[in-house]
């Protein structure tokens, strides 16, 4: 059974850095892309960041140059490094996992809390 467990969400000023770490328990392939969504209620889920396995990565536009994403193939976890935090980047924040080949798994953690605010 697969788990993803996130951490280090929490209350930070505008202007400042938080770290998010996801943690991987189970099986999975290899061949695979590990990312971080966000989500506010009322809106829908927004893409992050995404690292593939093969190599790219991949931000969504609101959060380009300002955060990086980084896994660890060996520990299989995944972070997230925030730095310049707007109000507006408050939301939970959910790892994912998702295999790449033909009907490879989706998985999902619970997500983190991030609030920014002054």
């Amino acid at each position: 059974q697969v788990q993803l467990v996130e951490s280090g969400g929490g209350l930070v000023q505008p202007g400042g850095s938080l770290r998010l770490s996801c943690e991987i328990s189970g099986s999975i392939s290899g061949y695979n892309a590990m990312g971080w969504y966000r989500q506010v209620p009322g809106k829908e889920r927004e893409l992050v960041a995404q690292s593939f396995s093969t190599g790219p990565t991949n931000y969504g536009d609101a959060v380009q140059g300002r955060f990086i994403i980084s896994r660890d193939n060996v520990m299989n976890a995944v972070y997230l490094e925030m730095n310049s935090l707007k109000p507006e980047d408050s939301a939970v924040y959910l790892c994912n996992v998702r295999e790449l080949y033909r009907g490879g798994s989706d998985y999902w953690g619970q997500g983190t809390q991030v609030t920014v605010s002054s």
